[in-house]
């Protein structure tokens, strides 16, 4: 084997381990783990049911003011014990005018818009309640989302819940709500996963919830707030636990077009994450946690996306120095796989009830962002912390 052999087979593995070589290797490890080691009974943090503060940060938002205070209302959680708070710095539209019919509202705005992370480092503040609990304005929360996210809270060793993000079905979709749709399942199964065997890596901002003890604030031009937050609270000693009965519904991004605002934009923090979080990668000191943090998103956010695309070419050069069988069945595959991507782009702005067309349409529009993703933070100005929301499907 010549050493342009060797580093296909390198690229091959890499994208292999990446994509589903983690995910397979994750749930063997899960399954040895609770066939040997007996689930430990934990002191419970708490006696009786804690005040909850459910924070929304909201920008623009009065189109869906309404609606999701009645998602609020409608949460079971005491009363008494469920405080609600939204803040809107920078919001220009009549979303505070809504808001103010609310009683049970506290409104925190400032004119100045700064970004959702500023937002947030502001809003904490004024919150005393033992748990936070994140929300986006456009998101419904499950009846009994603060009460499975509180139960979570029970194990003094948990410091973060995770909620599970769902997207809205409908009988057709289209390339970018389908392929949303099923990459938001496949990563809901390793992140279940990733908290059974340890700690799930990270949190969707969606619906999230932390100890308030354990805010730290955070740079305000950071891009993923939520993973970096949960993130750092993993990083002193607590778990983050992966709640599948508390889930946040939202509908699929609007186009193609909206889907790539959003992915360049996570992509970007992405890599910023994995810079701003680089001791994390010292797996003697993190362990577990280290080794699940670099397979579950390092990878996905820096060299993978590259050698995916390198792959192809490198086929092709092995083939016309190599006329071998097996390298040539390789290059149809990859081939045959661009074939049915350009396909999926075909129908890019169709709805279709198969949906599973547009999966490697997807796939590869994913992986191309977190390379667009790359130079968006070289020309993201330092110490903003705003950006273009993406639209979304009416339900």
């Amino acid at each position: 084997m010549n050493t342009i052999e060797i580093i296909f087979w390198l690229f091959l593995f890499v994208v292999f381990y990446t994509y589903l070589g983690y995910g397979i290797f994750l749930y063997f490890l899960v399954l040895i783990k609770e066939c040997f080691v007996k689930k430990i009974v934990v002191p419970s943090a708490f006696t009786d049911l804690p005040e909850v503060t459910l924070l929304i940060a909201a920008y623009n938002e009065e189109d869906i003011v309404d609606d999701k205070m009645l998602n609020t209302r409608s949460l079971d959680y005491p009363k008494e014990k469920l405080k609600v708070v939204w803040i809107t710095d920078g919001t220009t539209d009549a979303s505070n005018d809504i808001l103010a019919s609310y009683n049970e509202v506290q409104v925190l705005y400032e004119p100045a818009r700064q970004g959702k992370t500023a937002a947030l480092n502001r809003a904490i503040p004024y919150i005393k309640s033992p748990i936070v609990v994140f929300t986006d304005a456009n998101t419904m929360l499950n009846s009994l989302a603060i009460m499975e996210i509180v139960n979570a809270f029970r194990d003094v060793k948990t410091g973060c819940v995770a909620g599970e993000k769902r997207i809205a079905t409908k009988e057709k979709e289209s390339a970018s709500s389908g392929g949303e749709g099923i990459y938001w399942k496949y990563e809901s199964t390793l992140k279940s996963l990733d908290s059974r065997l340890y700690s799930a890596v990270g949190a969707a901002g969606e619906l999230f919830a932390i100890r308030r003890v354990l805010f730290e604030k955070m740079d305000k031009d950071t891009l993923l707030d939520d993973f970096i937050l949960s993130m750092k609270i993993a990083m002193k000693g607590y778990k983050i636990c992966y709640c599948s009965n508390a889930y946040a519904i939202e509908s699929g991004t609007l186009n193609m077009a909206e889907e790539k605002k959003r992915k360049i934009r996570i992509a970007a923090g992405g890599v910023q994450s994995v810079y701003r979080l680089a001791p994390l990668l010292n797996v003697f000191k993190y362990g577990v946690l280290s080794f699940q943090y670099f397979s579950h998103r390092v990878l996905r956010w820096t060299i993978t996306p590259v050698l995916l695309f390198l792959l192809l070419p490198v086929n092709v050069a092995i083939v016309i120095s190599n006329n071998s069988i097996l390298y040539s069945i390789l290059l149809f595959m990859q081939i045959l796989f661009y074939s049915l991507a350009l396909l999926g782009k075909y129908y890019e702005g169709k709805e279709l009830k198969n949906k599973f067309i547009f999966i490697p349409h997807y796939f590869l529009f994913m992986n191309l962002n977190v390379v667009k993703g790359f130079f968006y933070l070289l020309k993201k100005k330092r110490g903003d912390g705003t950006w273009d929301k993406s639209q979304r499907m009416k339900n």
